[in-house]
């Protein structure tokens, strides 16, 4: 296994870390901790992609794998933060439904040999998700803060939509002659 599918492999182990890390007897501390380990997630989703490219180590299990673990991450955080009363449940549901559309998308596309790479409007979103998710955890209770929590939850369930309808508009022919 080469070093970007083993930092892919690391990502989705360090999920139940994430979570156990929220549970509530470990309350502030915990949180930090969640917030610590999603950046080193977020981190390696970064890396393994850069490296694999770098080096010409792109898999098949890379391909499959890498945006799987991104998904399992985000949609972990997402669910999580939800329970903690720190995301409404719409925009949960907006970006889990967006995850499972596109998912099944690329299954019709990879069944007629079709490979849809990753767009800049869903690796722009990614971005935003991770960067909403970091603030929500980390969550500073005063007026500035919650301004900050509100417009990275609105700009990133707004990319949440145009990277959907970005990505079906552009691959449109693939749902052709389908029965």
């Amino acid at each position: 296994m080469n070093l970007p599918n083993k930092l892919t492999v690391f990502r989705v182990i360090l999920i139940p870390f994430f979570v156990i890390a929220l549970l509530p007897q470990f309350s502030t501390t915990g949180r930090y901790v969640a917030v610590a380990i999603f950046i080193v997630a977020s981190l390696t989703d970064m890396l393994d992609g850069k490296i694999a490219r770098k080096y010409n180590l792109v898999t098949n299990f890379g391909k499959l794998m890498d945006p799987l673990a991104d998904k399992l991450l985000v949609c972990t955080a997402i669910i999580c933060l939800m329970e903690l009363d720190l995301l409404p449940y719409y925009v949960v549901i907006v970006i889990i439904a967006r995850e499972f559309i596109i998912s099944a998308f690329r299954l019709i596309a990879a069944n007629n040999d079709v490979v849809i790479a990753a767009s800049y409007w869903g690796k722009f979103k990614t971005t935003f998700q991770m960067i909403m998710i970091i603030a929500l955890l980390l969550h500073f209770d005063n007026y500035a803060w919650h301004i900050l929590e509100t417009v990275l939850i609105v700009v990133a369930t707004l990319l949440t939509i145009i990277s959907l309808l970005d990505y079906l508009v552009k691959n449109k022919d693939v749902l052709k002659d389908q029965n």
